[in-house]
């Protein structure tokens, strides 16, 4: 059992990693991050570790996320959905990605 848990909150990890990764707003990347700090506290928890898994949820998900937050709130993001991204900048990022690989 503890095993599929933790294979089960470790896949909803990347998944949400891969959602701040790739939704265009930024308070819906910030939401991602938190379920995906959330998931890494579950982890935590299911490696009997227990005092990790609350600071990471109290710290992380509780403070630093609020200013997160509160920064993107202050954010003129009607300026950043005018803004296209280039196609330079897709094939640099290919480049660099391809590089790690």
């Amino acid at each position: 059992m503890q095993l599929a848990l933790f294979w089960i909150f470790s896949i909803l990890m990347l998944l949400f990693a891969l959602g701040v990764v790739f939704f265009r707003s930024p308070v819906n990347s910030a939401m991602c991050l938190v379920m995906s700090f959330v998931a890494l506290a579950a982890l935590f928890v299911t490696l009997d570790a227990y005092f990790i898994g609350v600071v990471q949820v109290l710290v992380y998900a509780g403070a630093v996320m609020v200013l997160f937050l509160f920064i993107i709130m202050l954010l003129d993001l009607r300026s950043e959905e005018n803004r296209r991204v280039k196609i330079s900048a897709w094939v640099g990022g290919g480049l660099v990605v391809g590089g790690f690989v």
